[in-house]
This record gives C-alpha cells, structure tokens and sequence, in this order.
C-alpha cells in the first residue's frame, strides 16, 4: 500500500506539489506539456503514462519524472479506477 502522506512529505522536501487524481476505466489524458517538471505516483488501477514517445507502465508506488516542457499522456488502461498523484515543481 502506497502511503500519500509519505510522498507528499518527499515531494516537498524536493520542491513538488502533491495532489490527488482519480481516473475512470478506460479516460486518456493527451499530448499534454508543462512549463516545470512533474511527479506522479500510481496508487492504485493500471495506468500507461507515454513521456517522450516512450510507453511506460510504472507498478504501484513507482515515480516516473516528466520533465519540462516534454509531450506527456495518461491513460487508464484498466478496467478498475486508476488513483495516483502528481506533483509540479515549485519556481
């Protein structure tokens, strides 16, 4: 089990937000960018984050980094509801 408040202290420590998100089977988020870094953190559901062109299906509690400025999409690929966190950086 994926503990938030955890993450949410790590986060800060290194400079990110943490929020909460909750996706339904099957809800793609594309082709989005960001002008800072982003965190987020699977807590529970199957999700497919694509960084750069490159697919990847982080395990629950796994960090995946998406830097400034790069091509992004979320996907829950699942057929339960996906919950994770995301954080941007600060500055």
């Amino acid at each position: 089990m994926v503990d938030q408040q955890s993450i949410s202290d790590s986060w800060a420590e290194r400079g990110f937000s943490c929020d909460s998100w909750t996706d339904p089977p099957g809800q793609r988020w594309e082709a989005f960018t960001h002008a800072t870094d982003e965190v987020v953190v699977v807590m529970e559901g199957t999700m497919e984050f694509e960084v750069d062109g490159e697919i990847l299906h982080p395990a629950i509690g796994e960090e995946i980094l998406i830097p400034a400025k790069t091509l992004h999409s979320a996907r829950n690929i699942g057929s339960t509801t996906a919950r994770w966190l995301y954080g941007y950086k600060h500055g």
